[in-house]
C-alpha cells in the first residue's frame, strides 16, 4: 500500500489450487456460488447473494474481513452490510445472529440454502465518518462507476477459505468491465443487463482481484511480455487512459528493466479513480497493490504532469510488490486472517524496500537526474523526524494496529526506505559494488517464493548468514534496536554531504515534509515535531501535539483535511487568520496576520575531491 502525502491526505500471496472440501463442512463439492447485483441498486446499495452448498454440520460463521492485506489498519467491512438474511431451502427465513462487527452466526446450517444482504459503498462517507476503509480498499457504487473491491462484497465461512468461489456480476449492459479475475461467460439476460461469470481457486483469490465497472476509459498495451490494462475514470473527463497511457508504459518498461529476470507477472492492471473533489468524494489518495493489480485514488483537480508525477511515485511502488510481500513473505502473510489478524515484523522490508525501489530504479534507468533522487532521499530523511525516530521498527511492524504504533505507520516509506538504502549502500561496499539489496531479495525469492514463507523471528539472522556481519550489526542497532541513524555516515561512504540554508516554505510543509499527521483514535489532526521548525508556527507559539480544531471558523477532522489544509497552499501574506487549537484539553486561540513562513532547507551534494572509492561506490550504489 502506498499513501500520497502531497497533498496533506492522511489517510499473499497465495496463488494455488483451492479444494472444493474441507473439514466436511460442505457434502457437496460445488464451488460457492456468490453474486452482486449491479442493475437493482437502491440507495447506493447492492444486493449480494450467497450459496455456499449443502452444510453437514450445525452451525456454521460466515465473515467479512476485518483487516484485508495490505492496508495494515483495521477496515471492518461487515460494517457496510444491511438486511443480512438467510433462506432455507423452501425460501423461510432463518436466524442469523450478528455476533460481531464482521461476522453473523447461523445456527441452523444444514437447513441454509443462501444468504442475502445489501453492501454500502464507503467512498460517500468519507467526509462524514470517523471510520472508513482507505480509499483504494474502498467500495464505490455510483450510476456511473463501480470500485469493487470484492472483499467489500463477498465474505467467507470459516475453514472454507480454500473452497472455489463462483461469481456473478449483474450488469447494465451499456457499462465497461475489467478484472483480472478468470472470466468463465458474459450472458445477456435481456437488451439491457449482462451477466458476467467469474471463477476463483479460493477466497484469497476473490479478495486478489479487484473490478471496475462504469463509464471507463481503457488502454491495453504490451510491456515486454506483460499486458498492462490500464481503466481510467475520471468523471469530469479531464483526463484519459490515453493521456496517461505514455507516462505508465515508460515507468514500467524501467521497472521491468530494473528488476530483470525477478519479474513473472504475464498481466498488470490499473484502476485509477480520480476523486472530482466533491463532498461525497473519497480523500484518501495513494494505492493498494494486489497480487497483480493496484487501485489507485488520486484528485482529478491534478495537473497533467503533478498527475503523472504521481502515478511514477505510486503505481511503481505498487509494482514492485511483486518483490515482496509477492515473492518474499512470512507466515503472517502467508496465512492471513482476515478477521484476527496477526503482523509481521518486517514492514521495513514489505513496504520500506518496497518504496526504497520505485524511489531508486528512476535514477538506475534514468527517468530522474541524480540531483533529483537525492532530493527525494532527503524528503524522506526530514519527513522521518516527525516519526519517533527511536522507536524499534520491528516491534512497530507487530504491533502496527496498536497505540503508538499505528500513528508512525507512514514512516515505513520514509524511514523505511532509508533502511533499504542503508542495507544496499553496505552491501554495495562489502562486495565491491557487485551486490546490493536488489540481489539480496532475488536471492529471498529463489530461497521462498510466493508458495514458501519464511519464518517471522529467523529472518535477519538468515539475512545475515546470506550477506554480511556489517548488515546483521546495521538490522540489529537499527531496525530491531532503538538506535536512530546517521545517514551522513552513508553518504559519505558514497562521496556526498548534507548542508543546510533559510529557505521559504508552506503552512503545512517543511521543504516538503509535512509538519501535521492524523490521530485516527482521537480523529482529529495534529502539530508534530516538524513544526518547531516552521517559522510562522513557532514564531506564533504553536507546539507539537497541539491539535486543530478550527482554521477560519471551519472545524478541522480527518475527513475534511484535504480540503482545508489544501486550501492554506493558496494564503497569502497579509491576510487575517484564526485558528483554535487544543493543547492537552486547553483551548488556545490564534489570531495572527499572515507571514511567510522560512524552514532549513537541506540538500544532498557532492563532497569536493571524492575519492575513486567513494565514486565508484556511489555508481555502483545508483546506476548498479
Amino acid at each position: 500500500m502506498k499513501k500520497t502525502l502531497a497533498t496533506a491526505s492522511l489517510a499473499i500471496l497465495l496463488y494455488g489450487c483451492g479444494t472444493t472440501k474441507q473439514n466436511n463442512d460442505l457434502a457437496i463439492n460445488t464451488p460457492i456460488q456468490t453474486s452482486i447485483d449491479l442493475v437493482d441498486i437502491q440507495e447506493d446499495k447492492a444486493p449480494v447473494q450467497i450459496n455456499p452448498g449443502r452444510f453437514t454440520q450445525d452451525t456454521v460463521m460466515y465473515r467479512l474481513p476485518k483487516v484485508v492485506q495490505g492496508t495494515y489498519a483495521v477496515s471492518d467491512f461487515g460494517s457496510f452490510i444491511e438486511n443480512f438474511k438467510a433462506f432455507d431451502y423452501a425460501g423461510k427465513e432463518i436466524t442469523a445472529v450478528k455476533v460481531d462487527t464482521n461476522s453473523w452466526q447461523i445456527p441452523n446450517a444444514r437447513q441454509l440454502d443462501v444468504i442475502r444482504y445489501e453492501v454500502n459503498d464507503t467512498y460517500d462517507i468519507e467526509q462524514t465518518s470517523k471510520k472508513t476503509p482507505f480509499s483504494p480498499s474502498g467500495t464505490n457504487i455510483e450510476p456511473d462507476n463501480y470500485v469493487l473491491n470484492l472483499h467489500g462484497f463477498i465474505g467467507y465461512f470459516d475453514n472454507l477459505k480454500s473452497n472455489q468461489y463462483a461469481l456473478s456480476v449483474h450488469t447494465p449492459s451499456n457499462m465497461k468491465r475489467t478484472s483480472a479475475l478468470s472470466l468463465v461467460s458474459s450472458i445477456a439476460k435481456d437488451d439491457a443487463t449482462v451477466v458476467d461469470n467469474y471463477m476463483a481457486t479460493r477466497y484469497f483469490e476473490i479478495t486478489d482481484n479487484p473490478m471496475m465497472y462504469g463509464m471507463l476509459d481503457v488502454e491495453e498495451f504490451e510491456v515486454g511480455d506483460i499486458k498492462i490494462v490500464l481503466s481510467v475514470y475520471s468523471p469530469n473527463k479531464t483526463h484519459t487512459a490515453k493521456g496517461i497511457k505514455e507516462t505508465v508504459f515508460k515507468m514500467m518498461k524501467a521497472q521491468k528493466a530494473y528488476l530483470g529476470a525477478i519479474n513473472s507477472t504475464p498481466r498488470y492492471d490499473i484502476y485509477l479513480y480520480l476523486s472530482p473533489g466533491t463532498e461525497t468524494a473519497p480523500t484518501g489518495f495513494g494505492a493498494l497493490e494486489h497480487h497483480t493489480s493496484t487501485v489507485v485514488v488520486l484528485p482529478e483537480q491534478m495537473p497533467e504532469d503533478a498527475l503523472a508525477s504521481a502515478m511514477i511515485d505510486v503505481v511503481s511502488h505498487e509494482f514492485f510488490h511483486i518483490v515482496t510481500p509477492l515473492s518474499v513473505h512470512s507466515e503472517d502473510v502467508h496465512y492471513f486472517d482476515y478477521n484476527a489478524p496477526t503482523f509481521s515484523k518486517h514492514l521495513w522490508m514489505y513496504e520500506g524496500v518496497t518504496e526504497y525501489f520505485a524511489t531508486l530504479f528512476q535514477a538506475n534507468q534514468g527517468l530522474v537526474e541524480e540531483n533529483e533522487f537525492y532530493d527525494k532521499i532527503l524528503d524522506k530523511i526530514v519527513a522521518s523526524k516527525g516519526f519517533d525516530d527511536e522507536m524499534s521498527f520491528t516491534v512497530m511492524s507487530e504491533n502496527i494496529l496498536d497505540a503508538p504504533y499505528a500513528a508512525n505507520y507512514i514512516n515505513v516509506y520514509q524511514k523505511g526506505a532509508l533502511i533499504g538504502m542503508c542495507i544496499d549502500i553496505l552491501m554495495r561496499e562489502e562486495s565491491n559494488g557487485e551486490r546490493g539489496i536488489l540481489s539480496l531479495m532475488k536471492e529471498l525469492s529463489n530461497k521462498y517464493g510466493k508458495e514458501k514463507p519464511f519464518k517471522d523471528d529467523n529472518l535477519i539472522a538468515e539475512i545475515t548468514k546470506m550477506t554480511y556481519p556489517s548488515i546483521g550489526e546495521f538490522l540489529k542497532n537499527h531496525v530491531e534496536g532503538t538506535t536512530p541513524i546517521d545517514y551522513e555516515d552513508f553518504f559519505n561512504k558514497v562521496g556526498l554531504k548534507i548542508t543546510s540554508s533559510k529557505v521559504e516554505t508552506n503552512y503545512i510543509q517543511n521543504a516538503g515534509a509535512l509538519i501535521v499527521a492524523g490521530d485516527k483514535d482521537k480523529g482529529g489532526i495534529y502539530f508534530n515535531e516538524l513544526v518547531l521548525d516552521n517559522s510562522f508556527w513557532a514564531d506564533n507559539g504553536v507546539l507539537p501535539k497541539d491539535f486543530i480544531v478550527s482554521v477560519n471558523g471551519e472545524a478541522l477532522t480527518l475527513q475534511n483535511a484535504n480540503t482545508v489544509l489544501r486550501g492554506s497552499l493558496q494564503w497569502k501574506e497579509g491576510d487575517p487568520l484564526k485558528v483554535v487549537l487544543d493543547r492537552a484539553g486547553e483551548e488556545v486561540i490564534l489570531e495572527t496576520t499572515l507571514k511567510k513562513s522560512y524552514t532549513q532547507g537541506k540538500t544532498i551534494l557532492p563532497v569536493e575531491n571524492a575519492t575513486e572509492q567513494q565514486l565508484a561506490l556511489r555508481n555502483a550504489w545508483v546506476k548498479g
